[in-house]
């Protein structure tokens, strides 16, 4: 009797579990991750109202505290280099790269005092997640209307100024786990030359090691952060957004490609089609 076909229909049947498996706890892993999403914003949120009676960017610190031991939980560890550039007692707007829903760890990690983020509006309505974004002081933008949009951010940089805040801005405007980044928006750096403040990138290294909806891999692993230093906007006008953004967008690229050990071809630091849109 023929032992080969039998010996392929193992193999397969045992590649086919493997895979299951994977999927599976691919699955399970990102349920906990929503579930404690929800429980530590349901419970964060109930201490915010007690404490701080409403919406304030104390409550930033709160909110930091539940966060910060997800990465306890899954297994990850951050390697963080140049942390006291965050810690400034002015106004500033710091930029980072947007990989995936796992970016709100690496958000808490770091997040310095007096310190605001950015995000679209739909997030809002996302039950008790969307409760303690506002009560966090969190300013929703609906990025299908423009001029609504540009209104928000006036009113950001007008408080940013005022209440001495820090915003924190993905100028990527959407989540991207390609390998690179993608052309930034001009939001960000519109408003930091408004406002006269500088701007201070921050850089997490590449999740597909340890992290890969496509492949469903969900493991531990270890997430490098890097703060440069502050770019200033002092005497800068609207001219310059291009220019500007350029030049955050290569200084966070050459740093994510190294940091993640990312190949490129012929050893450039800068491909085709990857400059920021103009």
């Amino acid at each position: 009797m023929e032992l080969w076909p039998w010996l392929s229909a193992a193999l397969l049947l045992l590649l086919l579990v493997v895979q299951l498996s994977r999927s599976a706890r691919f699955c399970a892993k990102i349920t906990l991750y929503c579930a404690l999403c929800l429980s530590a914003s349901t419970v964060a949120a109930v201490i915010c109202l007690l404490r701080h009676h409403g919406r304030t960017v104390e409550n930033m610190r709160i909110i930091r505290w539940f966060v910060s031991k997800f990465k306890y939980i899954f297994g990850l560890r951050f390697e963080i280099k140049g942390l006291q550039k965050l810690e400034v007692d002015h106004p500033c707007v710091i930029i980072s790269n947007h990989q995936s829903i796992l970016d709100m760890m690496g958000l808490m990690e770091v997040l310095p005092e007096r310190c605001v983020q950015i995000a679209k509006r739909e997030l809002i309505f996302l039950g008790p997640v969307g409760l303690i974004m506002y009560l966090g002081g969190i300013f929703f933008i609906n990025r299908q209307h423009s001029r609504t949009a540009m209104t928000v951010m006036a009113d950001v940089g007008k408080r940013m100024v005022g209440e001495n805040l820090k915003v924190w801005i993905y100028p990527e405007g959407t989540r991207n786990d390609n390998g690179d980044l993608l052309p930034f928006k001009k939001g960000a750096f519109y408003l930091a030359i408004q406002t006269q403040v500088p701007i201070i990138p921050v850089i997490y290294s590449s999740f597909s090691s340890f992290y890969n909806p496509k492949t469903k891999l969900f493991s531990s692993g270890t997430i490098k952060v890097e703060v440069l230093d502050a770019i200033p906007t002092s005497g800068l006008t609207v001219a310059d957004v291009p220019k500007l953004m350029d030049t955050c967008y290569q200084a966070m690229r050459t740093t994510f490609l190294r940091i993640s050990k990312t190949p490129q071809e012929n050893g450039d630091t800068a491909g085709p089609g990857c400059q920021p849109a103009q």
